[in-house]
């Protein structure tokens, strides 16, 4: 199994992702783009995926690149911060890591991110891949140039837009995840349905089955499908300054309720419920009817997500989305959808409505 997608800035190819069933070929892709021999190259891990496939990766690389480095830290979204890159700087300082050496990014999302927020700052920018090694950074986080780290509780706020020079999964990594990463991932593949194709959501829901088996057949076109949803989007809109927000759908309420949990809640989990708050809202719009909404909420059911949680205050939640980066002046910018598969961004909703569709879901 081999499929490749290029991604463009609109009018040239920027970088592939490789969708693959092993680690085996990535020395040959990293030729293919022309980094000799002698290039320094550091493996940046945490604590989780080490011991896993750091020493695979190292042994594939370091046959044709022997000067390689790994820099492995805490596992965790409350290691996704500045300390964190600082330890990553100092490695790369004390081997002399220059502009033309390379960073590989060998992880889930916050090691994706972490990376490459280094990466767009280290020298005022070094290359960096991602090998996304979760089903959600492999749908969502490793495309589209996202760099970024938290700063105290406030999920992504320091960051910049840098992109990778190859994208490289092995989907054969998703057989050692948890079923937790597995639902949380789930989140972000239904939310690609949701926004941009009605056709491709209920795909999904048709085969519940064989995706929770992790079947190969499914999971390789479900990963292709979404893949290309978000290279479409961000093709468009690499910025964000229009479309591209439309993959923030779930992600306003989903993020506060994340920072009030402590980041003790997956984050997949917590777009689950943001998506159903969000689904809420748009048939209280009167945009979807109690029928489609129910689908919705049915959908995200029956992939393991919660639709409700305790323990959450509706009001603190609506003050954590006011502290939201997509906050514009005053207003929530909160995504909507007009029906399954068609998403509109809206940013009159009051205090009330919101606090409405908290309510739904924080019980």
């Amino acid at each position: 199994m081999a499929k490749s997608i290029p991604v463009t800035n609109g009018t040239e190819v920027i970088y592939h992702i490789e969708l693959t069933d092993s680690f085996r070929g990535l020395s040959d892709e990293l030729k293919k783009l022309g980094y000799s021999p002698e290039r320094k190259i550091c493996i940046v891990t945490d604590s989780n995926v080490a011991p896993l496939y750091a020493q695979e990766v190292s042994e594939i690389l370091k046959a044709d690149y022997p000067n390689l480095f790994l820099h492995t830290f805490a596992a965790g979204e409350q290691n996704k911060n500045v300390a964190t890159v600082n330890e990553l700087y100092e490695t790369l300082i004390r081997s002399h890591f220059d502009r033309q050496d390379l960073l590989v990014a060998l992880g889930g999302g916050v090691v994706g991110d972490l990376t490459g927020f280094t990466a767009a700052t280290y020298l005022r920018g070094i290359d960096f891949i991602q090998v996304p090694t979760t089903l959600l950074s492999q749908v969502d986080s490793s495309i589209g140039g996202k760099t970024g780290v938290d700063f105290m509780q406030y999920k992504n706020m320091v960051g910049a837009f840098y992109q990778p020079k190859l994208v490289y999964m092995n989907l054969g990594t998703l057989s050692s995840l948890p079923e937790k990463q597995i639902v949380s991932g789930m989140g972000e593949i239904l939310k690609h349905g949701l926004i941009k194709d009605s056709s491709y959501f209920y795909w999904i829901k048709e085969h519940e089955a064989e995706i929770r088996d992790l079947q190969t057949e499914a999971l390789e076109e479900m990963i292709f499908r979404s893949c290309n949803i978000k290279r479409e989007v961000v093709e468009r809109d690499p910025k964000e300054k229009g479309e591209r927000a439309l993959l923030n759908f779930g992600h306003t309420i989903g993020h506060a309720i994340e920072k009030l949990s402590d980041f003790k809640l997956y984050h997949g989990e917590c777009v689950g419920l943001g998506m159903v708050a969000a689904s809420y809202l748009s048939m209280k719009m009167g945009n979807i009817s109690e029928e489609a909404f129910r689908t919705i909420e049915d959908t995200l059911h029956d992939f393991g997500f919660a639709t409700e949680v305790t323990g959450f205050a509706p009001e603190a939640v609506l003050a954590a989305t006011k502290s939201d980066k997509k906050m514009v002046g005053n207003k929530v910018k909160f995504i909507l959808l007009k029906e399954i598969g068609n998403a509109y961004i809206y940013r009159d909703l009051s205090d009330e409505q919101i606090l409405e569709a908290i309510a739904f879901v924080c019980k």
